[in-house]
């Protein structure tokens, strides 16, 4: 059991990453819980493997739980959802007192979140993260958001959980597609900060992808410590200190939306592909050392992951991609400012980059 905290003063927490915590989860969310029931809401994927163990572990304890199934994708995270999600929850008489408990990826945990900052004016929320790259980046750090037609998670808010259960075990039901789309995200954080930490990743990479229970184990609190700790510097992101976790997102959003946020290509395999992309990028503009750059490429491809424009499948001119860009939410009075790299475990952030400059090593890009 690994308990690692989020300091933010009087919005703290706790996340707890056990295997097995969910078969007995009722022992670890009894002292958040105010009342005889809770809202889960939950994806159809999920709930098969999931909603019933939980619901029957609660239930022994004297909690009701009533349970809201949504369609698995990146579609549900839109405006019709999100108010058919509001409007069940005052159907079925939520109160500000009650739990809502998002039982799901980053999907569920997002939408789950943004409602209980509104519904009322606000309740609390727990995450329990059935997917990898939800385990290690989305639940943690409160940013809730839904999707709009100018772009992904444009429309949200900052909402922290009160309390975020982590199982790796529940892993073992996700597919070897998703898990290495999570392992993008462990990636990230070696790459931020933490040059041994991607060292590691490099010689236990095959071990985590067969899901053994250690690798996985490490791999997630190695993470979590990470961003727990870099949300309490920068919870909102005032500073700059915490936009050093969007290493390649900005590349990735744009990929993302090339291919229409479809499954052609998910959140994790544009962000392994925006990160080979901003190391690249790096040497180009004389941050970083080419073999640096190669050496996470490398890694990519040996994680089996996206690592160019061409294993990514998207072929759009740097001048459309760039469009894309213009959308991003760090957008400000027209810069957009760039995770760069001066080498491995040494990002940094940008704010003098020429888009124009991006498009044209884009069309250079393979």
């Amino acid at each position: 059991m690994n308990r690692i905290p989020v300091e933010l003063g009087g919005d703290g927490y706790d996340i707890l990453v056990e295997a097995g915590a969910l078969n007995n989860a009722a022992t670890h969310l009894l002292p958040h819980i105010r009342k005889d029931r809770v809202f889960v809401i939950t994806d159809a994927h999920v709930a098969e493997h999931w909603l019933t163990p939980l619901e029957k572990d609660l239930q022994k304890s004297g909690i009701k739980v009533i349970s809201h199934i949504l369609d698995a994708g990146e579609q549900t995270k839109s405006w019709g959802e999100l108010e058919k999600l509001t409007d069940w929850l005052l159907d079925e008489g939520a109160e500000r007192s009650d739990i809502l408990i998002a039982l799901g990826g980053g999907v569920i945990g997002d939408l789950t979140g943004f409602a209980a900052s509104i519904l009322k004016r606000g309740c609390h929320f727990i995450q329990i993260p059935t997917s990898l790259l939800a385990q290690v980046d989305s639940s943690v750090g409160g940013k809730t958001a839904i999707n709009s037609r100018a772009g992904k998670n444009l429309i949200g808010r900052f909402n922290q959980p009160v309390f975020v259960l982590i199982d790796p075990m529940v892993l073992n039901t996700l597919s070897d597609r998703e898990l290495r789309a999570g392992y993008a995200e462990v990636i990230k954080y070696g790459l931020i900060n933490d040059a041994p930490f991607f060292a590691w990743c490099e010689d236990n990479y095959e071990a985590l992808l067969n899901r053994e229970p250690d690798a996985l184990s490490h791999a997630i609190t190695q993470s979590v410590r990470a961003k727990a700790g870099i949300v309490a510097e920068d919870e909102k992101e005032l500073s700059g200190r915490r936009a050093l976790l969007n290493l390649g997102h900005t590349f990735g959003h744009a990929l993302e939306a090339e291919t229409g946020y479809s499954s052609n290509l998910v959140h994790g395999e544009a962000v392994a592909a925006g990160m080979a992309l901003a190391f690249h990028y790096s040497v180009r503009r004389g941050h970083c050392d080419e073999a640096d750059a190669q050496r996470v490429e490398n890694h990519l491809k040996n994680a089996g992951l996206p690592y160019s424009l061409s294993s990514a499948s998207v072929r759009a001119s740097g001048e459309k991609l760039v469009q894309h860009m213009l959308h991003d939410k760090k957008m400000t009075s027209g810069n957009l400012p760039f995770l760069l790299a001066n080498g491995i475990g040494q990002t940094f952030l940008a704010n003098d980059v020429d888009l124009a400059d991006v498009a044209a090593f884009l069309d250079q890009s393979d």
